[in-house]
């Protein structure tokens, strides 16, 4: 399996905001945490719930990949920079990187650390 390839339909999906494509990249008992925002789901449709209230909130929530795509026999390591609009209408672009271990061909973990405190879902 072409695991950088994988990531890079992964990140479109979540630029599509597509949960079932993102849902179904997912090990059944994938992990999603952000160490930033202090967030953590366990479990396919508890991820998928968790994804679902970010989009929510983030409904213009785009990712660019910043060139920094590292693949290793089973896990990728993804730089980007976000971007959304706040509630209140305030423009923020953040930077972070992604950790992606796989198990089987699917998304075991996602482990999020990003610059900004401030992109917080509130």
């Amino acid at each position: 399996m072409d695991l950088r390839a994988a990531i890079e339909a992964y990140n479109e999906a979540w630029n599509r905001q597509d949960l079932d494509a993102i849902h179904a990249a997912h090990a059944d008992d994938v992990v999603f945490e952000n160490h930033t925002a202090g967030e953590r789901a366990e479990g396919a449709d508890a991820v998928r719930e968790h994804i679902a209230g970010i989009f929510a909130n983030w409904p213009d929530l785009r990712f660019r990949g910043r060139g920094e795509l590292r693949a290793g026999d089973d896990f990728v390591v993804s730089g980007w920079t976000a971007s959304a609009t706040t509630k209140d209408g305030e423009r923020l672009e953040w930077d972070g990187v992604d950790v992606f271990p796989f198990r089987d061909g699917k998304i075991a973990r996602k482990d999020v650390w990003s610059n900004s405190h401030r992109a917080r879902r509130l």
